[in-house]
């Protein structure tokens, strides 16, 4: 059901119509079962939405991102399904707080160089080769953040008497780079680096409990959680270094301890005295009114707010084969804030070439009892690196009021775009409607020859 529901309530609420009927249906078949994979039904919804919106403005004569745009839901709109459905929940209505797609729109056409493409024959030959030819497509696609009352994260914190901190949390570094953010984010509240944490995370015999490391919630779940454990944590240090400052000198204004700025591995206070990290747990641990400074936090969010995407990407198409090359690949992307550039450019990155798979060339074959007959590499079909179109990322910096430091997801949006941008960029090229993925070249040739038969 919320494979299903995610193809409504995501795809089909990024454009603000006034009137919205999704019906699915689910059917038990014999083939290997399904199970959640990066995007959950969204690509899927998408696939369709944005090659329909494709259609309709270039059967309309429109500018086909002026038309997105124009119809695209904006911050401060109720999100069109909120108050229809909720993975299953109850529902209640969300509103956006923070949509960046008008600039993704922008930066990631800049970056593409549309304006100079689209609807440029020049561009669409290449010289010499009459059957090739090029093409260029985009899809502006949107996803969620978690699972609103419903995904939670927990973390821990406790400083050592070295000065440094444990943190443990409950969510699982997949290869996402969470273990990295969430400790950012635990040191941006108590102001040190991040290499003064040890970091534990998945092993649920001694860390919090997560939901798990799924629905694009890690940053957005567990790091408010591991920012609340943070302040929880600085407000104990306050406490213990005002109590340190004052003793150490009885003629100085008293320090109030929400006076006290935790900044360079020191608590400061405003008249410009100190104490280091490694102070403040020497005092608490050893000397009088010993304790551990130490905090657990959890979160559930009531919001689920969505990033937003612009995909675009350029192909060279073989008319005479049906094979095609993708040439360039650039998603801008609102993530809201984006705690870790170099983690967050690596999951755009990698999600794109996983929807690259799913758009062009990765397919499940079956024969009529249901059997897969292709199932090693090599029969079914993946990129290789040496097969690599050129991929640029562009981050859109929004705030998000709901998520820590102002951050949203950027984890299952790169699936999204690709696979209806390619099938776009087809059309740009020579004009076919590729309405069944993956693009495999028999199927595009099919579509060539049943257009010069029309013809």
């Amino acid at each position: 059901m919320t494979v299903a529901g995610n193809t409504g309530h995501k795809a089909m609420s990024l454009y603000n119509a006034p009137n919205i009927k999704f019906r699915a249906d689910v059917v038990y078949t014999n083939t290997p079962p399904s199970g959640a994979y990066r995007g959950y039904g969204v690509p899927q919804g998408f696939w369709a939405v944005e090659q329909q919106m494709e259609w309709i403005a270039r059967e309309m004569g429109w500018d086909p991102l002026e038309f997105r745009l124009n119809n695209a839901i904006k911050s401060g709109d109720e999100h069109p399904a909120s108050k229809a459905w909720s993975e299953g929940r109850e529902a209640a209505p969300e509103f956006i707080q923070s949509c960046g797609l008008a600039e993704c729109v922008e930066q990631g056409a800049k970056a593409i160089r549309w304006h100079e493409r689209f609807g440029n024959p020049a561009w669409h030959q290449v010289p010499g080769k009459p059957h090739l030819r090029r093409g260029i497509g985009v899809a502006a696609v949107m996803q969620g953040t978690a699972i609103p009352r419903l995904d939670m994260g927990a973390a821990s914190i406790k400083i050592n008497d070295d000065g440094s901190f444990n943190l443990l949390v409950g969510a699982t570094d997949l290869g996402t780079g969470s273990d990295t953010v969430l400790t950012q984010m635990a040191a941006e509240v108590l102001g040190c680096a991040p290499e003064d944490f040890i970091t534990y995370s998945s092993d649920t015999d001694f860390t919090p409990f997560d939901k798990g490391a799924y629905a694009s919630s890690t940053t957005y779940i567990s790091g408010r959680a591991t920012v609340l454990a943070a302040e929880k944590v600085a407000a104990q240090m306050r406490e213990v270094a005002a109590r340190m400052l004052n003793q150490q000198d009885e003629n100085a204004p008293p320090v109030a301890p929400e006076d006290i700025v935790l900044r360079d591995r020191a608590a400061h206070a405003p008249d410009g005295r100190s104490v280091t990290h490694r102070a403040i747990a020497l005092n608490s641990l050893h000397h009088e009114h010993q304790q551990q400074i130490m905090a657990t936090a959890s979160y559930v969010s009531p919001d689920s707010p969505p990033p937003f995407a612009a995909q675009y990407v350029t192909v060279t198409l073989d008319t005479e084969t049906g094979q095609f090359t993708v040439d360039e690949m650039v998603m801008a992307v609102d993530g809201g804030v984006i705690v870790n550039p170099v983690t967050a450019s690596g999951q755009i990155e990698g999600g794109m070439v996983q929807a690259l798979g799913y758009g062009h060339c990765e397919e499940m074959a079956f024969d009529a009892q249901g059997g897969m007959t292709n199932p090693q590499f090599g029969p079914y079909k993946i990129y290789r690196a040496d097969e690599m179109p050129e991929m640029g990322v562009i981050f859109v910096e929004t705030y998000e009021p709901s998520g820590p430091f102002g951050a949203k997801a950027v984890a299952e949006i790169p699936l999204d775009g690709v696979g209806p941008a390619l099938a776009n960029a087809l059309y740009d090229a020579a004009g076919i409607r590729m309405t069944h993925g993956p693009l495999l070249p028999e199927r595009v040739w099919r579509a060539l020859r049943q257009q010069v038969k029309v013809g």
